[in-house]
């Protein structure tokens, strides 16, 4: 882990920076906070282009297609395309596709939004129907979950039929006085219900979604960095992947509880989580490292 509040590079982070190609951004916390973009955000994508680095928006929340999150970054300034975007929703349409090729017909605990992600792909969505047998299962956080459809999800689950999570949350975030039912709720219920858990869960920190932008950009995985707020998502993502890890310090942790997960894991070899590469006070702080080891090297 290297705390870089002095922006000072060692060689070695030099190195690590230097080769990086691709940029994969955590979104709330990193890029935003909430509904405000922070100041710095623009000038540093900005910079990466100049610099010839690429940079992918990913979130964990599927409840927005990536049309619906291309609207919210347009309007915050930020122009962006579908190529800039992968979502967890994105991930299990690959996912699908590339582990059960010839599914067509899917049973989804989703969004309106993200159901309509899925037919964009092609794919169907089934009715809560018995006779109306899916080829996968696919569990995402859904605000707009009826009771009936998480029971046929159930059966579904209990009947075999392959079974994708998009992602493992329990709560998400709000500042409203109540709590949030996320995906990996979902998960619970269906596996106390059935004693079935998904084949797969997608998202942070499942290194998937980074793997399958490497894959796509043609780069490997020690050529792009996973930068975000959460040491127990986007920088374990990293690690799992094999990727560059940076954690931002503008959103949900401190620098207090990245020091104590690094003291963790130096004298305890079974710690759950693994300290980031890279600490900076925010995506300018980086782009400014970024742009060092790019001239000296």
């Amino acid at each position: 882990m290297a705390d870089n509040h002095n922006k000072t590079l060692t060689p070695e982070l030099r190195e690590r920076l230097g080769r990086l190609k691709q940029l994969a951004l955590d979104m709330d916390g990193t890029i935003y906070l909430g509904s405000r973009l922070f100041p710095f955000t623009i000038p540093f994508l900005e910079k990466m282009n100049r610099l010839g680095i690429g940079y992918s928006f990913l979130t964990n929340n599927p409840t927005k297609s990536v049309s619906d999150y291309l609207k919210k970054l347009e309007g915050m300034g930020i122009h962006a395309t579908e190529d800039n975007m992968y979502t967890t929703s994105l991930a299990a349409i690959d996912y699908i596709r590339s582990h059960y090729p010839d599914a067509r017909r899917l049973f989804m605990l989703g969004t309106p939004s993200m159901v309509s992600q899925f037919e964009k792909a092609g794919f169907e969505a089934c009715a809560d129907d018995p006779k109306d047998v899916p080829d996968v299962l696919v569990v995402a956080f859904d605000p707009t979950l009826e009771y009936s459809r998480l029971c046929r999800a159930s059966w579904w689950a209990s009947q075999g039929i392959p079974y994708v999570a998009t992602n493992p949350d329990r709560v998400c975030p709000t500042d409203q006085e109540t709590v949030l039912v996320d995906c990996g709720s979902l998960q619970k219920c269906i596996e106390h219900a059935t004693g079935r858990k998904p084949d797969i869960v997608l998202g942070k920190p499942d290194p998937t979604m980074l793997l399958g932008i490497c894959e796509k950009r043609g780069i490997q995985a020690d050529e792009i960095a996973m930068i975000g707020d959460r040491i127990y998502t986007d920088t374990a993502m990293a690690h799992n992947a094999g990727a560059c890890g940076v954690l931002v310090l503008s959103g949900e942790t401190t620098l207090a509880t990245a020091q104590a997960v690094a003291e963790d894991a130096a004298s305890n070899p079974d710690a759950e989580f693994f300290p980031p590469e890279v600490i900076v006070r925010d995506i300018e702080e980086l782009g400014d490292l970024i742009e060092m080891a790019r001239s000296q090297a």
